[in-house]
């Protein structure tokens, strides 16, 4: 490996860096400016660069823009102690791997060093991907509640009977509308969304059915609503909950009669539209509570699909992860980043409250921020790190359950010494409960433990019970 080479004209900053690269077992250069480093260039190459910003002669920034010009797959490191927003945009859009403002935590700025190795070691200059989204399919999932997905939406291609799609915000009820579409009768004609609560309700009515020129102050021209611009497809219509109640009673008629009119007009337009409705909402409680129509209910649940939630699908995440991560890096054309099997399985426990958009969210996040190639725990933004998992005590079924968890939160919160502290509480905690059932007689405790006398009393002197 190749050696780090650290640009700083602070005699006591290179003096930190030569202890901790020492202590790391990394290879390393000092150097005092730039120009000494761009000498050595002449005889050899780092595999890492970290340069201050301000010192004698050429500045880091000015050093960065030549090295990256030459050498695209060196990662360099800029640090400074003048940090502020100009210089950190600038040393990015010249290519810096990442930006650290002194003063620093050394063992963070090795992690750093580390990561920035592994950047270099897997550098290809043609490493961006050619990401075409026709190689996926419009909905990925092979998890068993998705399978049942896909089934239903296989069965309604041969009808045109209304759809109420219910499932929690985030998990994909758009998606499932536009595959319905897509493999319906109506797959030729438009696929018109409207979110109704996105929309003040004041507008929603001229949204929904348009209005006549004149229909009202400011009406200075015809409008058509949604529902024509839908004619001989699919309207679909999400959150579906928060209609208010006298535009329910127009979506009822429109339903049953199959036309409806304008606002302002006079003459009746034909409603030729299959109607997907969604919300995340408990619409039978709604209609308990008055608060939606009951006979709009029924007229809307003629079939229902009923969306997991990522929770309940958890075995897709490694493939949505690997979908929205080659999606994300295609669209800011760098490499897609990978993550690891500890992400990947501290993913599958987390609660998810904002499901398949808020992972998708979270990886756009990791590819912008993520310096390093892989995607490790440590790499994952706070509000993630600090979620509670699924893990709860409630739900645990067995001692293993139990120990998975107290394994997973130490590797979560970085802990270190997992092993020993997890195997020195175990033996604290069979050993006592041992001694418990025997009143404190150590031959009957070992006995009963399966190990020897003279074992159990060390164990007892060495835990401290």
């Amino acid at each position: 490996m190749s050696a780090v080479w650290i640009l700083d004209d602070d005699k006591s900053i290179r003096w930190v860096f030569e202890k901790a690269l020492e202590k790391a077992n990394l290879p390393f250069k000092i150097f005092s400016n730039t120009n000494e480093a761009i000498n050595q260039f002449n005889h050899d190459k780092p595999s890492v660069i970290v340069s201050d910003i301000r010192m004698p002669g050429e500045s880091g920034l000015s050093f960065l823009a030549k090295v990256k010009d030459k050498f695209p797959e060196i990662p360099i490191i800029i640090m400074t102690a003048y940090s502020d927003l100009d210089t950190a945009v600038a040393s990015f859009q010249k290519g810096a791997f990442e930006y650290i403002a002194k003063p620093f935590d050394i063992n963070h700025v090795i992690n750093i060093i580390n990561k920035a190795l592994e950047k270099n070691m897997n550098f290809d200059s043609h490493e961006v991907e050619q990401f075409d989204p026709k190689n996926y399919p419009d909905i990925i999932g092979q998890a068993p509640a998705m399978q049942e997905v896909f089934r239903v939406i296989g069965k309604l291609g041969e009808t045109h009977a209304t759809v109420l799609i219910n499932g929690e915000s985030g998990s994909g009820k758009e998606l499932v509308a536009n595959a319905i579409h897509k493999n319906s009768k109506q797959k030729n004609g438009p696929f018109i969304a409207i979110n109704t609560a996105a929309i003040p309700n004041e507008l929603l009515e001229t949204e929904l059915f348009g209005h006549e020129k004149g229909a009202f102050t400011g009406a200075n021209q015809l409008k058509k609503g949604r529902f024509e611009q839908a004619n001989g497809g699919t309207l679909f219509l999400d959150e579906i909950g928060d209609m208010p109640v006298d535009l329910q009673t127009r979506l009822l008629r429109i339903l049953n009669d199959g036309y409806f009119y304008r606002i302002g007009g006079q003459d009746q337009i034909k409603a030729n539209v299959r109607v997907i409705t969604a919300t995340h909402q408990n619409l039978e409680k709604l209609v308990k509570e008055g608060k939606f129509r009951e006979d709009l209910f029924h007229r809307l649940n003629v079939i229902r699909v009923k969306i997991p939630s990522l929770r309940d699908r958890a075995d897709d995440i490694p493939m949505l992860c690997d979908f929205f991560l080659k999606r994300s890096a295609s669209q800011l054309n760098v490499s897609s980043k990978i993550i690891s099997q500890d992400v990947l399985e501290f993913f599958k426990n987390l609660n998810w409250q904002g499901n398949v958009r808020q992972l998708e969210n979270i990886c756009h996040w990791l590819t912008v921020m993520t310096s390093g190639k892989i995607i490790k725990i440590s790499d994952l933004p706070d509000e993630i790190k600090n979620e509670t998992a699924l893990f709860a005590l409630d739900n645990l079924t067995s001692w293993q359950d139990s120990l998975k968890k107290i394994v997973f939160n130490s590797i979560v919160n970085d802990e270190k010494n997992i092993y020993s502290k997890v195997v020195n509480e175990a033996e604290k905690i069979i050993i006592e409960q041992a001694l418990k059932q025997t009143k404190n007689r150590k031959i009957d405790a070992a006995k009963i433990l399966g190990i020897g006398r003279n074992t159990i009393t060390r164990k007892i002197k060495e835990l401290g019970i």
